[in-house]
């Protein structure tokens, strides 16, 4: 989509020769699209580390998922996660970031994410939880976060977590090579309207790799040809919220972190980080 206000990312340093890619991402912008920063394609090396970040992630989620029962405290979540990531020469992310007090994010049932781990809040049979893990390794970020069913729980909520997990797989089938964010939003939304859930907006998918947060904001609603546009070399997490009511959120002003829906209906997200590739997205972290 044509946008003649749109501000000029890409900028190529004065005397270097224009690679193919230059090029062609440079046709995008003169056509007034929004284009990334030339700093938010990742070099080899770069990509590297982010994939040897995300296996340590993906190894701590592969934990979660064995260990998870009813009758476990969030708290003890919180602390294998610890473990398994400073054992394996990582830092937990979440941890102390902007006063974030835990390793991790759990997030039950209404809570739709940043819920914090505490040694009273027990899992029940039933619930519907998030495991949100972010992972620090050789100062290379990777983030991911899966559902969890804790026994067997009611058909509504089983249906929320299957149709959040395949609002991932649809917006990454949306996302392609010099299509946009927006493309992969309106994909999500589409589905999510489809089965009668909502998306929540306040919050968005984002750059990861050599920062906990960067560009480009995934937001999974929207229109499709909007948003910036997707450049092999771009590393960043699609990870749709998706909630049974409402898609209206709240935070709790006791903690100041933890994301509620505003009818206290369930919500169910999973993450991935992907890496942009010219054939089309790979997964980073699962």
């Amino acid at each position: 989509m044509i946008n003649k206000k749109i501000k000029k990312n890409w900028h190529v340093p004065k005397g270097q020769e224009l690679t193919e890619l230059d090029k062609k991402v440079l046709y995008y912008q003169n056509k007034g699209c929004l284009v990334p920063k030339r700093s938010l394609i990742k070099t080899p090396e770069q990509i590297e580390g982010i994939r040897r970040s995300g296996v340590v992630n993906t190894g701590v989620l592969d934990l979660i998922a064995k260990e998870i029962h009813a009758g476990m405290s969030t708290a003890e979540i919180d602390r294998l996660v610890y473990e398994y990531t400073v054992g394996h020469g990582a830092i937990p992310a979440p941890l102390n970031y902007e006063g974030f007090p835990k390793s991790v994010c759990t997030s039950i049932n209404e809570v739709v994410c940043h819920g914090i781990p505490s040694k009273d809040e027990i899992l029940e049979e039933g619930d519907i939880v998030n495991v949100d893990v972010s992972t620090i390794l050789d100062g290379y970020y990777s983030d991911a976060s899966r559902m969890f069913v804790i026994g067997e729980t009611s058909p509504e909520k089983q249906k929320l977590v299957d149709v959040a997990r395949e609002c991932l797989e649809i917006g990454m089938q949306a996302a392609r090579p010099f299509g946009f964010v927006g493309d992969i939003g309106n994909a999500i939304q589409r589905h999510a309207h489809k089965n009668g859930f909502s998306v929540v907006r306040d919050l968005c998918g984002h750059g990861v790799g050599l920062e906990f947060h960067e560009d480009p904001e995934v937001e999974h609603f929207g229109r499709k040809g909007t948003g910036m546009l997707l450049v092999p070399g771009m590393v960043f997490t699609i990870e749709p919220m998706i909630n049974m009511g409402t898609y209206e959120v709240f935070v709790d002003e006791e903690d100041g972190w933890t994301v509620v829906t505003e009818d206290e209906l369930p919500s169910a997200q999973w993450e991935h980080t992907f890496l942009m590739t010219e054939q089309g997205l790979e997964i980073l972290t699962y």
